[in-house]
């Protein structure tokens, strides 16, 4: 699990609730029309941008992107193909049947290799995954974005409905305050969404793509090598472009070791 995201947003929320409950109570900052206007809303205009199959997708993809640490360390994943390619030195292509491994992408590299698919082909297939999946990030990344930038002004549009409100029945005053509640709370409810939930979202998915596709694409240049019978050490000097120069430099302990 990625508790930093779970801590971040925790910590968001107590400011702002502690925020509100400085000098009145949670309730005056209830106002259901608001926030049933902003909600609704901002639902609306993200089901005009994209289709509904596609938010819910962006959905599952950006919690369980935002709430599970799943993203592998380069540095494992060098130390694990390293140990392919020493295998397959040892026993050629076949030997490869009896690893197995967590990883999803590595696994389907080596079922192709195992089948006896030519190096073209299977270059080519797992740049294809390589691609749907980024474009999967994308678009979940481009909802969120879309709903950080929605909420904000469909709470704008509230607090005018709000002014409207109140400047219609200055007769009455009884009416002005739930009015100019609904005027100050709805554009209080799109910058929550927005600044709290939506965007950090959108970013964090964005990170998880940059992380999974630096890893699948370390993954496809180490199938590449393996098929072409690269020497481990070779490979692994190779392959520390991926890590940090401190990871370099206890691959190259390993490797000296």
């Amino acid at each position: 699990m990625d508790i930093l995201t779970l801590v971040g947003l925790v910590t968001g929320i107590f400011i702002v609730v502690a925020a509100m409950l400085a000098n009145a109570s949670l309730l005056t900052f209830m106002n259901l029309p608001g926030l049933a206007l902003v909600l609704g809303g901002t639902f609306a205009v993200t089901l005009i941008k994209f289709r509904l199959a596609t938010v819910l997708d962006a959905f599952r993809l950006a919690f369980a992107a935002a709430f599970t640490d799943r993203v592998e360390k380069p540095v494992n994943l060098i130390r694990e193909v390293s140990t392919l390619a020493r295998l397959v030195r040892k026993e050629g292509i076949l030997g490869l049947e009896s690893h197995q491994t967590d990883n999803d992408f590595l696994q389907k590299g080596i079922n192709l290799c195992v089948d006896g698919h030519p190096p073209e082909l299977i270059e080519e297939a797992l740049a294809q995954d390589i691609q749907q999946t980024m474009e999967r990030y994308d678009v979940a990344e481009r909802v969120f974005r879309g709903i950080g930038e929605s909420a904000p002004a469909i709470g704008m549009l509230g607090t005018l409905v709000g002014l409207v409100q109140m400047l219609n029945s200055l007769d009455d005053p009884a009416s002005i305050g739930p009015a100019m509640a609904i005027a100050l709370l709805t554009t209080l409810y799109g910058a929550f969404i927005s600044q709290l939930i939506a965007l950090p979202l959108a970013d964090k998915l964005q990170l998880k793509a940059e992380d999974e596709q630096r890893n699948r694409l370390l993954i496809a240049t180490s199938i590449q090598n393996i098929m072409q019978g690269q020497n481990p050490r070779v490979m692994t000097e190779l392959l520390s472009a991926f890590v940090t120069p401190e990871q370099r430099t206890a691959l190259a302990r390993e490797r000296e070791a």
